[in-house]
C-alpha cells in the first residue's frame, strides 16, 4: 500500500479515508484480478506454522550456543508453555527477593544533553539506549551500554526550521522502539510523530493527525503496530511497516499522559487529571476504566498482560488488575513528603517501570532516590526493597530485558513543564546495575 509514497512523506489520519489496510489491500487485490486474501483460518495455520519454525531455529542456535544437545521437542514444549503463561498473565518469575542493594558507587553516569532528559528506550538485546531530551536543539541520542559511547546523534532545530532539520524542532517527550529493535518512534510537542531506522538513526516517516502534543508511544509486541496518545485526549493506531494511519479512538476527559501495551491488541493509557487508568480493547472498538487515584495519573506501564503499575502526582503508586476497576494495592506518599512553602505535600510519581513478567517494579521521583519495590501475594501487596540514591526529576524509566540493569532519564525539570528546578542535578543517563543472588528463578 505504502510502495509509491517517497520515504520521507508525512502521513496523517486526517486524510486518511479508505479504513482499514486489510480492506484497502483485498480492493486493491481484487482490482488487479488477483485472488483474494487468505482466509482467517489459513491465516492462523500459516503464523502458526512460521511461528514454530522461528521457535525452533532459535531453540537450536540457543542450545548450539551452550554447547548442549537437548531434545527438541522438550525446548520447544517449554517455549510454548511459557508463552501460554506469558498470554495469560500467569507468567511471574520471582526475582525480586533475590536482588541485592545496587552500590551506588557502580552506577554510571552518561552526559550529552544541554538540558532535561525527557524519555528513553532500551534495544531488545539491552547492547543500545535511545534518549531524547526537551534542549533547544532537541537530540536524540545512541548509547552503546558497554562501553558509554554516543554513537549517533540527531541535532533537532528552532521553531520555523522545519525544513532544515531531520530532527525535532520542539520538546520529545515520548518515544518507543519495535520488539525486533527496527523501528524507534518518537512524539514531541508539535504534535508529530517520526519514525527513524534504528541502526542508521536516518528518519523514515512523519505522522500527523494529532491536535496536541503526543504523550506516550508504544509498539506492540511481535508486530510493527503502533499506539499513540496525545494531550488531545485521544489514541490513535498506525501501522509503521506500511506507513499508514489505522484508526482513532476516543474516551478520556482530559490529557493523556502516558501509555503502554504488550502483545495483545490493547493498550493502556494514563489520563492525567481525569483520575482513570483505561485499557483500549482495538478491534472491538472499546475501553475499560480504573478509578483509585486522588491526583493526576501521570505514568503507567504493564507489568504482564493481566497487571500494570501508575503512578500519579498526589504521591501514589497503585497496582492493577485487568479484571479490577479498583487498584489491588495503593501505596500513598510513596516517596515521601516534602514541606513546599510551608504545606507538606507528597513527593510527585514521575516514572514507573516494571520487570516484565516479574514481580520487581521500580518508582520515580524529585526525592533524591529511586526506589525498587517487590510484589507480592498475587500483587496484593506493595514491599518498598531499596533506596537508589540519584539527585534530580526522575523522567524516566526502564529495565533491561533480562532484568541486569535499570537506566534513569535525570533532568533538572519535570519532563512536561519548568514549575522549579533543581540546580545541583545533572541532565543525564545513569545505568543502575542490579545484581541478584546466585539462585536462579523460575516462572511460577
Amino acid at each position: 500500500a505504502a510502495a509509491g509514497r517517497p520515504v520521507d512523506e508525512e502521513v496523517s489520519s486526517d486524510s486518511e479515508t479508505e479504513g482499514p489496510l486489510l480492506g484497502r489491500r483485498r480492493r486493491e487485490a481484487v482490482a488487479a484480478g488477483e485472488e483474494v486474501e487468505e482466509t482467517p483460518q489459513e491465516k492462523k495455520l500459516r503464523l502458526a506454522k512460521l511461528y514454530l519454525e522461528q521457535l525452533r531455529r532459535h531453540e537450536q542456535e540457543r542450545a548450539a550456543e551452550e554447547e548442549e544437545d537437548p531434545q527438541q521437542e522438550d525446548l520447544i514444549g517449554d517455549r510454548l508453555k511459557e508463552d501460554v503463561l506469558e498470554q495469560k498473565g500467569r507468567l511471574q518469575r520471582l526475582v525480586a527477593k533475590d536482588v541485592q542493594p545496587p552500590d551506588p558507587a557502580s552506577i554510571r553516569v552518561f552526559r550529552g544533553h544541554q538540558l532535561p532528559v525527557t524519555c528513553l528506550v532500551i534495544s531488545p538485546d539491552d547492547r543500545f539506549i535511545f534518549s531524547a531530551s526537551k534542549d533547544g536543539s532537541l537530540i536524540k541520542c545512541k548509547w552503546e551500554v558497554e562501553s558509554g559511547k554516543k554513537l549517533c546523534v540527531v541535532p533537532g532545530g528552532k521553531k520555523g526550521t522545519e525544513e532544515q532539520h531531520m530532527g525535532h524542532v520542539s520538546h520529545i517527550l515520548c518515544m518507543a522502539i519495535s520488539s525486533d529493535g527496527k523501528y524507534l518512534a518518537t512524539g514531541d510537542r508539535s504534535k508529530l510523530i517520526m519514525i527513524w531506522d534504528t541502526a542508521t538513526c536516518k528518519r523514515l516517516h512523519i505522522f500527523t493527525g494529532h491536535r496536541d502534543a503526543v504523550s506516550g508511544l508504544s509498539f506492540r509486541k511481535g508486530t510493527h503496530q503502533l499506539y499513540s496518545a496525545s494531550h488531545d485526549r485521544c489514541v490513535k493506531v498506525w501501522n509503521v511497516a506500511e506507513n499508514a494511519y489505522v484508526e482513532t479512538l476516543f474516551g478520556h476527559q482530559d490529557v493523556i499522559m502516558g501509555l503502554d501495551s504488550l502483545s495483545r491488541e490493547c493498550c493502556v493509557t494514563a489520563g492525567g487529571r481525569d483520575g482513570t487508568v483505561r485499557l483500549w480493547k482495538i478491534p472491538e472498538e472499546s475501553q475499560l476504566m480504573f478509578c483509585g487515584h486522588q491526583g493526576s495519573i501521570d505514568c503507567i506501564q504493564l507489568i504482564n498482560e493481566e497487571h500494570m503499575v501508575s503512578g500519579a502526582d498526589d504521591g501514589s503508586i497503585a497496582l492493577w488488575g485487568v479484571t479490577k476497576k479498583k487498584p489491588l494495592v495503593l501505596a500513598r506518599q510513596a516517596h515521601g513528603v516534602q514541606d513546599a512553602q510551608g504545606l507538606q505535600q507528597p513527593y510527585w510519581i514521575s516514572a514507573v517501570a516494571a520487570l516484565r513478567n516479574s514481580d520487581l517494579l521500580a518508582t520515580g521521583s524529585h526525592s533524591t532516590s529511586v526506589k525498587l519495590w517487590k510484589c507480592s501475594e498475587g500483587f496484593r501487596k506493595l514491599e518498598p526493597l531499596w533506596d537508589i540514591p540519584l539527585v534530580g526529576f526522575v523522567n524516566s524509566l526502564k529495565f533491561s530485558a533480562a532484568g541486569d540493569f535499570l537506566v534513569a532519564g535525570i533532568g533538572q525539570e519535570h519532563r512536561l513543564g519548568r514549575w522549579w528546578r533543581i540546580k545541583e542535578a545533572k541532565n543525564s543517563i545513569c545505568i543502575i546495575p542490579l545484581k541478584r543472588r546466585a539462585t536462579a528463578p523460575s516462572p511460577q
